[in-house]
């Protein structure tokens, strides 16, 4: 099992979903710590270098986690955790990395 360490500004991410969504996302963590691949490579999107790190998707794919795998650690960084409308968590994600 994975541990999971959280960038600092994620907090303020939880904080801006909403109870039920957030429920939704610890979920989903707690799946990611026990199987990380689950998630999708991000790569270069849309001209966000994001590449190595991963996202996952929640409530019916309108809110994405970001997330990078570190093996050396047996660890997950979530980097960001918001919706996808207007690009925003790739933006969060990109400025945090």
């Amino acid at each position: 099992m994975y541990s999971i360490e959280y960038h600092e500004a994620v907090k303020g991410d939880f904080k801006a979903l909403g109870h039920r969504t957030a429920l939704l996302v610890m979920k989903k963590i707690k799946k990611l710590a026990q199987n990380p691949m689950i998630g999708v490579e991000l790569g270069n999107k849309a001209n966000l270098h994001l590449a190595g790190y991963r996202k996952t998707y929640i409530d019916n794919k309108r809110v994405r986690i970001v997330y990078k795998i570190i093996e050396d650690k047996i660890e997950i960084f979530i980097v960001a955790v918001g919706k996808r409308a207007d690009m925003d968590v790739y933006h969060k994600a990109a400025q945090r990395v």
